[in-house]
């Protein structure tokens, strides 16, 4: 029994339905290599970040458990915990590099200055920013350490001159000296003494006429009271 041959319109239907078969198997196939594109560039987008990025942290902080080669900035600024500014280490306009410490309400308290001529200073102070001490070196070669009371009035000062002299000086509750003892540029030792009404009394060194100088040059012997007849 031989079977009825195809007609040509089957034949047509036949290769057309295998060709749609095929194209839509392609375009399956294509839809799925765009998605792996896509996520192809997005993983090589983010190892790219990655990378910049670390690059970036490293260069800034230096690497981790590591120590940076160099880090440049104009200020740095020290928070705790809370957040509050603790401190700032910067360099002014002018020049000057500071470093400042607060207390952890934020005020200042330990002030390190160096000026752009060499002059040094350190200065503590206490909750309303009264200078308690301070210690300074100038371009000169002087030097000074201060000490003020609570209302910041300066009560001692001890200081060296640039040409050698040396002294320490005390004050009262309103600023004015009525104590000094010290050493001159000669190396002869001095003291001055202010009594309640504001005379200073001031005593040559007990050896001041053993010292090999010109008559001329000594200071004159200080006037000493006549005693008082009974």
């Amino acid at each position: 029994m031989t079977g009825k041959p195809a007609s040509d319109g089957d034949f047509v239907k036949h290769v057309e339905t295998v060709l749609l078969d095929r194209m839509d198997r392609l375009e399956r196939e294509n839809r799925r290599l765009r998605r792996y594109g896509n996520l192809t560039m997005i993983g090589m987008a983010v190892t790219l970040g990655l990378t910049a990025a670390v690059f970036w942290f490293s260069g800034r902080f230096g690497i981790v458990g590591g120590v940076p080669e160099n880090i440049v900035a104009r200020q740095f600024s020290l928070r705790d915990a809370g957040g509050a500014n603790r401190g700032t280490w910067s360099v002014a306009e002018d020049g000057t590099a500071r470093l400042v410490l607060a207390d952890a309400r934020g005020r200042p308290r330990v002030r390190l200055s160096l000026l752009p001529d060499g002059a040094a200073g350190l200065s503590f102070g206490d909750s309303t920013d009264h200078k308690l001490l301070v210690l300074g070196s100038l371009a000169d070669q002087s030097s000074s350490f201060v000490m003020s009371d609570a209302q910041g009035t300066a009560r001692s000062v001890l200081g060296v001159s640039p040409g050698g002299a040396a002294n320490l000086v005390f004050a009262d509750q309103n600023g004015a000296t009525k104590a000094g003892l010290g050493v001159d540029a000669r190396g002869l030792g001095t003291f001055t003494l202010a009594d309640r009404g504001g005379r200073q009394v001031e005593e040559a060194p007990a050896d001041a006429d053993t010292v090999d100088e010109p008559a001329d040059s000594q200071p004159p012997p200080p006037a000493r009271p006549a005693a008082r007849k009974k």
